[in-house]
């Protein structure tokens, strides 16, 4: 039997909710959770903020002053951030829409095709990927390129 996360979308405002609706649905943001968390029991999150909030966040617990695109909270890990093998996965992912926007526009990209490619790096980083070392980015690169060609997106790199 498949196993499949509860999945919560959050906006920030009414204002950010209709913005982001009026460009994709639910439905298909929880789509593209699941390429990369289906079979994993567990609660995730996908927040819509504004700047200010992503800045706070990034402030709070990466000690960077400044908004940034995609953040990841995973609270069921082996105490390395890890998540643990057999347990149920929790993360909040938090999407700063003005700055996908932003990136969009100057990397000559869809908001669609790059806020698809931020939710499956950030529930990448929620099941313990991560980009420090080159290895271990070109491991997710391939993951998000592979993802976003089965959802019938273009390569972001």
């Amino acid at each position: 039997m498949l196993k499949l996360p509860k999945i919560e979308i959050q906006y920030a405002s009414a204002n950010l909710e209709e913005k982001i609706q009026a460009l994709v649905t639910p439905k298909k943001i929880r789509q593209w959770v699941l390429m990369v968390l289906s079979n994993l029991l567990g609660e995730i999150t996908v927040r819509f903020v504004n700047q200010a909030e992503s800045k706070a966040l990034n402030q709070n617990f990466r000690q960077r002053d400044k908004a940034t695109n995609v953040l990841t909270f995973t609270y069921t890990d082996d105490g390395q951030g890890k998540p643990k093998i057999n347990h149920r996965l929790q993360a909040d992912i938090v999407i700063c829409w003005p700055v996908v926007l932003a990136e969009a526009r100057a990397q000559s990209k869809s908001s669609e095709a790059h806020l698809a490619h931020l939710v499956l790096h950030g529930c990448l980083h929620a099941r313990g990927f991560d980009h420090e070392k080159p290895q271990a980015a070109k491991k997710m690169e391939v993951l998000e390129v592979a993802a976003l060609k089965m959802l019938g997106y273009p390569n972001p790199y």
